[in-house]
């Protein structure tokens, strides 16, 4: 790998459910009042998502419709099948029927749908990102300061102090530490699990 798609592989990693946290490494939105408009905004948008799913519970046909695993060779517990092109387009418009990302768990013999994720450009502000997924019912969230060991040395490397679990956070600490920072990882990702009980659909 490169020293990006390390990075990435990195924020990846951290993405697993249960992994977020608000800090140095990770910028989480407030959580805004609710409202009965919201709420129905966001009951629109899983009733589409359910739907356009469907068919994707055979990663087969995701596969054929574009999306291709992200680091298979990389144990995790939750995989994400990237559409670079959902991706792309995410960019300017938004439409709940073009998840980013499928997010899917590896079984014995094959794989199970999860969820999806949703992508804005790390240009998006709090106001755009709430027109796409309400901000009183989900948090975007977004990976920072990332320092990546040299090349080639990540098996010597001090992880206590590396990725995106690390003491390490800023700019110069990794260049005094030896390692390759990365300002931001990404853009604005949202996770959604339409399956799921109510209230854990929108759980990051």
């Amino acid at each position: 790998m490169n020293s990006q798609q390390q990075a990435e592989a990195e924020a990846m990693h951290a993405m697993q459910p249960g992994h977020h946290m608000d800090g140095a490494h990770m910028r989480m939105t407030a959580l805004r009042p609710p409202s009965l408009q919201d709420l129905q905004h966001a009951d629109q948008l899983v009733a589409v998502l359910r739907e356009v799913l469907e068919r994707y519970k055979d990663y087969r046909v995701a596969e054929a419709d574009g999306y291709q695993i992200f680091m298979p060779q990389m144990p995790q517990h939750e995989y994400h099948f990237n559409n670079y092109w959902n991706g792309f387009v995410e960019s300017f418009t938004f439409d709940p029927a073009r998840p980013t990302s499928l997010l899917y768990r590896k079984t014995h013999d094959g794989w199970e749908l999860t969820g999806a994720m949703y992508t804005a450009p790390r240009t998006a502000t709090l106001n755009q990102l709430n027109e796409r997924v309400p901000l009183s019912v989900a948090r975007w969230h977004e990976h920072l300061n990332l320092c990546m060991p040299r090349r080639g040395n990540n098996a010597g490397a001090d992880w206590r102090r590396f990725g995106l679990n690390g003491s390490i956070a800023t700019e110069g600490a990794c260049t005094q530490a030896g390692g390759r920072f990365f300002p931001q990882i990404f853009g604005w990702m949202v996770h959604v699990y339409p399956f799921a009980p109510p209230d854990k659909i929108f759980m990051q």
